[in-house]
């Protein structure tokens, strides 16, 4: 005689176990995609060519500047903010010689060359449309390259800071305040700043033209004439003389918006705190308060600050601006497979 087992209803999985699971699961577009790209920029010999440009640019100034600074250390008790001219200090007769000055032309360099060609170099290899077929909206493709061209380049120039710092405490005996280290923090992110506004510009160019080699040749080509101080005055009296050859002041007014002479501006102001002047043509009644506020000695860091918020500001906008074409021209490009 045969039992048959009476057959017990399975309990079945919640509904809403599944859907939650993937729910938490589930990213951004754009993270997965400036996940991805970061790891690539990691791994790239393009990544450790420029880091090794942008170590060589910082350390060859102060190694030369190194007697100078330790002689200026010596006399800590009556020279302010010593740490700082780790940065800023060159050695006697060769004035371009410093921290600061190469970073700001090397720098750029990074934006440009993580950039140029971001989309255009998918577009080439035929993987963009495959790309823009993932589950994904169509921004995150820019917004993430964005994001990890910005890491990447942040993660580099950070390691560049804490080597010179660390030479500063190793080799030279200089033992940072807070108020110097809040300095570097500031003109770290200022750095990061600028050379987002380079990273824009290569995206840029990299959606408009569609050869990255062409892209290229652009992008360090305006880097040549804006960011390296020997050819910057020549590229603003040509723009001066075409837009407005009668207007003494053109010149002068076209040098005040470049991205060289914003950053030139904010990095002097930031590790040096007796300079409290830029450059930047303010109203006259900024000016006399500025003057007025201020005392003959060094300035403290809020001090700095109010000096270096508009060409901050400026330098904010144009970033900004850059990838806004960007975006938005990408946004309306047709992509086909």
């Amino acid at each position: 005689m045969t039992v048959t087992a009476a057959s017990e209803p399975v309990a079945a999985a919640p509904a809403s176990t599944a859907p939650e699971t993937d729910r938490v699961r589930l990213r951004p577009g754009w993270i997965t995609i400036a996940a991805k790209e970061f790891a690539d920029h990691l791994l790239s010999v393009r990544l450790y060519v420029l880091l090794i440009v942008l170590g060589i640019a910082a350390l060859i100034p102060l190694y030369f500047a190194a007697e100078q600074i330790r002689s200026v250390a010596a006399n800590a008790s009556i020279t302010p903010a010593v740490f700082l001219y780790l940065f800023q200090l060159s050695p006697e007769g060769v004035p371009i010689l410093r921290v600061d000055l190469w970073v700001g032309i090397s720098a750029p360099l990074l934006g440009v060359a993580f950039a140029f060609d971001a989309v255009n170099g998918e577009r080439h290899e035929g993987t963009l449309p495959r790309l823009l077929s993932q589950p994904i909206h169509r921004d995150d493709v820019i917004n993430g390259k964005f994001a990890a061209g910005l890491a990447a380049i942040s993660t580099a120039l950070f390691a560049v800071v804490l080597v010179i710092s660390g030479v500063g405490l190793l080799r030279l005996g200089i033992v940072p305040a807070s108020s110097e280290i809040i300095r570097v923090a500031l003109w770290l992110l200022t750095t990061i700043l600028y050379v987002a506004f380079w990273l824009a510009f290569g995206l840029l160019l990299s959606v408009v033209i569609r050869r990255a080699a062409t892209s290229a040749l652009v992008a360090f080509g305006t880097w040549l004439f804006v960011a390296v101080p020997f050819f910057g005055p020549f590229l603003i009296s040509f723009i001066s003389g075409v837009l407005a050859p009668d207007d003494p002041n053109a010149r002068h007014l076209i040098g005040q918006v470049l991205p060289s002479t914003l950053y030139s501006d904010i990095s002097s102001v930031i590790l040096n705190p007796t300079v409290q002047t830029t450059s930047r043509a303010v109203t006259t009644s900024q000016y006399l308060q500025a003057q007025s506020f201020f005392p003959d000695s060094a300035l403290s860091v809020t001090q700095s600050l109010i000096l270096i918020w508009p060409p901050i500001v400026v330098l904010f906008g144009l970033t900004v601006g850059c990838f806004a074409l960007a975006y938005v021209r990408f946004m309306r490009q047709e992509v086909r497979a």
